[in-house]
């Protein structure tokens, strides 16, 4: 076969759909192959919070305004959660590729620098989304779980695993072994969501440092999640949205230049 037959025959006009549902399909069984480690262990973390703030701290008889403080804890460790997973989803596929080397099968098909990122990002959400709704369902368990708004528990919830989605690939790509990742993990997705306000309400912080939550990320997803379910927020919702959406851009087209480009993961 001559080779402009064979480059032909390569190349694939449009969306290769067939390629996209094979990443993200793959995506998807890494994690499902191995629940009780995915999504599992990090429902029973879950719980773990929340028992140990209902019973060694007081949870039960304290309250946040005229919401019962437990209520105002769930959402808040439910989002938490969904978005460490879809970190680890993108952020630990990367580097087990890469230290494996099996990356060039991800490189070689007819693939898009944008398919790849779709590819990817579409796993993490869909692993974030599926930890959360079990960590809910359990929840429930223990506590009624009232939805005051489902259109901001969705679009939070998939705002906030898509920022993490890319944020793990970007970190990811740039990471040369799991100490990178550690690293990332440690030192920026934990801090940032632990000052989120995701144990307490940022108005009840001195000035200074509520300025500086409203600077955060995390603290829209969460706030605005929350919000969904018992129908109050320390910000504005809409405001909280497209600030979300910026972050998701920057972070998606970074993530893009550096598949592009080959950044670390092309010899």
């Amino acid at each position: 076969m001559r080779q402009d037959q064979f480059q032909n025959i390569q190349k694939i006009e449009g969306i290769n759909t067939i390629g996209l549902y094979t990443l993200v399909r793959r995506e998807v069984e890494r994690f499902i192959n191995v629940y009780t480690q995915t999504i599992i262990a990090p429902v029973i973390t879950t719980l773990l919070f929340y028992t140990i703030f209902a019973l060694a701290f007081g949870g039960i008889q304290r309250s946040v305004g005229d919401v019962p403080f437990l209520d105002f804890l769930a959402p808040g460790l439910i989002m938490m959660t969904m978005v460490q997973n879809s970190f680890a989803n993108t952020s630990s596929s990367i580097v087990i590729s890469k230290v494996q080397g099996n990356i060039v099968d991800v490189l070689m098909p007819p693939l898009s620098a944008a398919e790849i990122y779709i590819g990817y990002a579409v796993g993490s959400i869909l692993r974030g989304l599926s930890v959360g709704v079990v960590t809910t369902i359990a929840l429930s368990f223990f506590a009624p779980v009232h939805i005051h708004a489902l259109w901001a528990v969705f679009v939070y919830a998939v705002l906030g695993t898509w920022l993490l989605g890319s944020l793990g690939l970007a970190a990811g790509i740039w990471s040369d072994k799991f100490d990178h990742i550690a690293a990332v993990t440690n030192f920026i997705v934990t801090p940032m969501t632990f000052l989120s306000g995701t144990f307490y309400r940022v108005e009840m912080l001195p000035e200074m440092w509520r300025d500086m939550a409203f600077g955060n990320p995390f603290f829209y997803m969460i706030d605005g999640f929350r919000y969904g379910f018992i129908g109050q927020a320390d910000g504005t919702i809409w405001i909280g949205i497209t600030i979300l959406l910026a972050f998701n851009m920057a972070l998606m087209l970074l993530s893009y230049k550096m598949i592009a480009a080959g950044y670390k993961i092309k010899a």
